[in-house]
């Protein structure tokens, strides 16, 4: 075999264009998501009329959630007008209520501005959950597809972590401010990116998905994979698409339980609850670090371990580092509820071991963040039809704002009622449950084409047959 160096470099060239398009379509992940966790440095800081205007414990809950009810919206719009627009007008779009919402933060006098504000932020970030998996999904090559699916997660715990910095040091219209230069760069840097040929060709525009091809790939001769694109969505738009396919349609039906399934484990694990109390959480535990330092830390950490882990998805593949996660978390979790069950409702001094709540989070975090925080992001982009995925994903979008907005009420009313150690508890069994699921329905999906892995859910493969596989 000759050594091909033009080969090797048209090779890095378009795996470079692939990064870029993915890094840049995540710049607006890394805004929405300081917006979600700007609720832990700041809440505490309106609550105690430490600013120009003082909010109470009520208010406080549903500006907490109301960046739910924006995205809820957001889903359905972006659902709906993907297929007309296309996913790179939308997120380049959506560089603007990411700009206003930062702008309405950061001149806010009264807790008005803020609920506009968290809610464009919202809707911003529901255009980017139905957008951005679909988009990278359709733009990588399939041995890089869950590196490139995982930047999703992985930007959004920079937005988490820059917010826990900023948010320790800064007044909330300093980091609003601040927070306008995220869009502005978003909107000058994927401006210049390529659109999904997936997209082109469901336009029937066949030499617009060519030259897209071309400049991912970097190289003229694209037939093969774009007759392979073309023949694919033929024959899934050989029947009308509606949303009934996402539940009369086999292939879609299991897609649609596997989602589901993975992303009520992910919610109900109680981790988006911890972004949003983090603070508070550190500040009951009694540690010896101050809460702020502590959710520095925390974020930290959860940022390394989700890098690692959307390094090595396309190695050991999404089951195992799910099931390893899932596992994981239960008994950080009910290490977290014992410690906070016999420091409340158990008499005795456990000063002691105030450690424990510390490393059983970093525990929590490092765990989750090996799996169950990428991957049901990764394979929600991969194993939905192209005709039902925009639907698919504003469905997962709004099922997730819901899911998200009763797991905050709940943990902000079980605390108060009975306790810390009771949501965590809940948190806990269900990561448990979570593990069965998991075992029972998820398949493996490392290193398949989009259109192997739709084969392979219609023929509903086994998935003890998969696992045979893997460990041959």
């Amino acid at each position: 075999m000759k050594f091909n160096i033009s080969s090797l470099m048209a090779g890095k060239k378009c795996r470079l264009l692939q990064y870029m398009a993915g890094i840049g379509a995540n710049i607006g992940v890394i805004s929405t998501y300081m917006h979600y966790g700007w609720t832990s440095p700041y809440i505490p800081v309106l609550q105690s009329g430490n600013y120009t205007f003082e909010i109470t414990s009520d208010e406080a809950s549903w500006l907490t959630v109301v960046i739910l009810a924006g995205a809820i919206l957001g889903a359905i719009v972006s659902s709906f007008a993907v297929k007309f627009l296309g996913q790179k007008f939308l997120i380049v779009f959506s560089s603007i209520p990411l700009f206003i919402s930062w702008i309405s933060i950061a001149v806010a006098r009264s807790i008005v501005l803020l609920f506009i504000g968290r809610f464009l932020a919202g809707f911003a970030d529901g255009l980017f959950f139905t957008i951005v998996p679909m988009y990278l999904s359709e733009i990588a090559d399939p041995d890089i597809r869950g590196i490139l699916s995982s930047l999703f997660p992985v930007f959004s715990v920079v937005g988490l972590l820059l917010m826990s910095i900023l948010g320790a040091y800064l007044p909330i219209d300093t980091v609003g401010y601040i927070g306008t230069l995220l869009p502005i760069l978003l909107f000058l840097t994927f401006s210049w990116m390529p659109e999904s040929p997936y997209y082109f060709v469901s336009k029937g525009e066949i030499e617009d998905a060519r030259r897209s091809l071309q400049k991912l790939r970097a190289k003229d001769d694209v037939n093969e994979e774009l007759e392979r694109i073309s023949e694919g969505m033929r024959q899934q738009n050989d029947n009308k698409s509606s949303a009934f396919d996402l539940v009369l349609v086999k292939s879609n039906r299991r897609a649609l339980i596997i989602t589901l399934g993975l992303r009520g484990i992910q919610q109900l694990s109680g981790a988006p609850v911890i972004i949003f109390y983090c603070e508070t959480i550190f500040q009951e535990s009694g540690g010896a670090i101050s809460s702020e330092v502590a959710a520095m830390i925390y974020f930290s950490v959860q940022l390394l371990s989700a890098a690692i882990s959307s390094y090595i998805v396309d190695t050991t593949g999404r089951r195992p580092l799910l099931i390893l996660s899932t596992f994981g978390a239960s008994l950080a979790l009910f290490v977290l509820a014992s410690y906070f069950y016999m420091k409340i409702n158990i008499g005795v001094d456990i000063t002691q071991f105030s450690y424990v709540p510390v490393i059983a989070l970093l525990c929590f975090v490092i765990v989750y963040s090996i799996g169950l925080q990428n991957i049901p992001l990764v394979m929600m982009g991969e194993i939905f039809a192209t005709n039902v995925k925009a639907t698919a994903l504003g469905l997962m979008d709004i099922y997730y704002g819901i899911l998200v907005t009763l797991t905050s009420k709940f943990f902000h009313w079980t605390n108060e009622e009975y306790g810390m150690h009771v949501p965590f508890l809940i948190f806990a069994s269900c990561c448990l449950i979570g593990v069965i699921f998991i075992v029972l329905c998820v398949p493996e999906t490392k290193g398949k084409s989009l259109e192997e892995i739709q084969i392979q859910l219609r023929d509903g493969k086994p998935v003890a047959k998969e696992l045979d596989m893997e460990l041959s």
